[in-house]
């Protein structure tokens, strides 16, 4: 484990006794790269983000909490994301390297502080070894009143062309879109080229995504749901921290919680996730 910059962010790179590792910036407590073993970057992070702490991560895993995107009355995917975070503690664990990082309600700048009135620590654990990651979120009341709560981790998957993407496990899986009504997942696996923006609740096992020759497979607990997006050509256009010849290399695939789930005083909630290539 050793300290480093990515842009002009401070950050943290994980790394393990076969070569693979991670970075995680400060600033967001954000993921920006997983390398597996053979030294393939896993994750997309655009060339166009900004990098120097002014507005959210384009890419990596950015840490969404205490809302999913605007189903509350909050800031956007809440402000864990543009939050800087504190490493906490680090170690080697049966090869797996990790590093844990906390954000306290202490953390927070004034201004957001301000609008978000609960005691709380966050946590998040980040463990690599050979072809897997393991994350960890825990967000735990240390106050009086208990809070409502959404969370997610916005996984962008680095990918070699979205129109080959695959993902299993979704068939019979409710989900909902850009339509009016819920529906179910009829295929037994998921590919397309364009835009798609789902939500998929009550996740019974694991998923897979497949690109190319490798399959990465995802399990998650704690989580209850999953969000598949990519924002298609003509959305992607309109993002400005979306290079012109990115959208068809990436796919989010994210382990969320979407309903707020109310934690007591004192409570703490647990979310986790495993991705291992097979």
């Amino acid at each position: 484990m050793s300290e480093s910059i990515f842009g002009e962010l401070p950050a943290v790179t994980i790394r393990a006794a076969d070569g693979a590792q991670a970075t995680v910036t400060l600033y967001g407590g954000h993921l920006v790269s997983w390398r597996t073993s053979d030294g393939q970057e896993r994750l997309f992070c655009s060339r166009a983000s900004s990098l120097d702490g002014s507005r959210a991560i384009r890419g990596g895993v950015p840490v969404i909490f205490p809302q999913f995107g605007a189903r509350g009355t909050g800031m956007r995917h809440g402000f864990a994301r543009v939050a800087t975070w504190q490493q906490e503690s680090s170690g080697d664990t049966d090869g797996a390297a990790w590093a844990q990082f906390i954000l306290t309600q202490a953390d927070l700048p004034a201004a957001i502080a301000a609008s978000w009135a609960y005691a709380f620590t966050l946590r998040l654990r980040v463990a690599v070894t050979a072809q897997s990651l393991e994350l960890h979120l825990s967000v735990h009341n240390t106050g009086e009143q208990a809070f409502p709560f959404s969370a997610a981790l916005h996984t962008y998957f680095s990918i070699d062309d979205l129109s080959e993407a695959r993902i299993g496990g979704l068939q019979r899986v409710r989900y909902s879109d850009e339509t009016p009504q819920d529906a179910l997942q009829a295929e037994e696996v998921l590919q397309f080229s364009d835009k798609l923006d789902r939500i998929y609740y009550q996740l019974p096992g694991a998923l897979s995504l497949q690109s190319g020759s490798h399959t990465l497979r995802l399990e998650q607990q704690g989580f209850t749901d999953a969000v598949v997006w990519n924002p298609g050509a003509q959305d992607a256009a309109a993002l400005p921290d979306l290079a012109d010849d990115e959208q068809p290399r990436f796919i989010c695939i994210e382990p969320a919680l979407i309903q707020p789930d109310l934690l007591a005083a004192g409570a703490e909630w647990i979310g986790r996730q495993r991705l291992a290539f097979v």
